[in-house]
C-alpha cells in the first residue's frame, strides 16, 4: 500500500516537473500573453490592452525599427516596459523632445537600441535613460488580443517621422 502511494506521488511529481519545463521553455522562447499598463504607447496600445509577445525575434536578432518590444526597465529591473524601437546600433536618432526648438542627434552604440513610446509627451524612454542594451529585450509584440474590437496586428507608429535614415 505504501509503495503504491509513493509510486503515484513520484509519478505526479515527475509529470509536474516535465510540464513545468515545457511551460518554461514555451514562455521563455516562444512567447506569452502580456497585459500593458500606462499611457506611454497610446494611441497604439491603451492602458489594460492585452497583447501577444513572441520571443523568437530577440533570440535570432530580428528586431527592426518600428517594432514594439517588451523590455526590462533600465531604471527598475523588476518591471517590464513596452516601447517602440526607433533606432538600432549605428543609427542616427533624434535625442531631444519634440517640443525642443534645437534638435540634438546621436548615434546608437553597438549592442543597443533606442526606444520611445508612441505618446511622446507622456513617455519615459531612451530620451530620459539613453540607449538600451539589446540583452534587456524580452520579446516583440506582434498581436493585440484584447479588446476584441481592436484585435489584430499593431498599426504603424504615429511618430514615424522620427525614424532617421542617415
Amino acid at each position: 500500500m505504501l509503495r503504491n502511494v509513493l509510486g503515484k506521488a513520484f509519478r505526479f511529481l515527475g509529470y509536474t516537473v516535465q510540464y513545468g519545463c515545457i511551460a518554461h521553455c514555451a514562455f521563455e522562447y516562444l512567447g506569452g500573453i502580456v497585459v500593458c499598463s500606462g499611457p506611454s504607447m497610446e494611441p497604439t496600445i491603451q492602458n489594460s490592452d492585452i497583447v501577444f509577445s513572441e520571443n523568437l525575434s530577440r533570440h535570432f536578432y530580428c528586431i527592426r525599427k518600428g517594432d514594439i518590444v517588451i523590455v526590462k526597465s533600465p531604471s527598475d529591473p523588476k518591471s517590464n516596459i513596452c516601447k517602440r524601437v526607433i533606432g538600432l546600433e549605428g543609427d542616427k536618432v533624434c535625442t531631444s523632445n519634440p517640443s525642443d526648438f534645437l534638435k540634438s542627434h546621436s548615434y546608437v552604440p553597438k549592442g543597443h537600441v533606442w526606444l520611445e513610446g508612441d505618446n511622446l509627451r507622456n513617455s519615459t524612454d531612451s530620451r530620459c535613460y539613453g540607449p538600451v542594451p539589446y540583452g534587456l529585450i524580452r520579446g516583440r509584440i506582434c498581436l493585440k488580443i484584447w479588446p476584441l474590437n481592436d484585435f489584430g496586428f499593431l498599426r504603424a507608429s504615429p511618430n514615424s517621422h522620427r525614424f532617421l535614415d542617415d
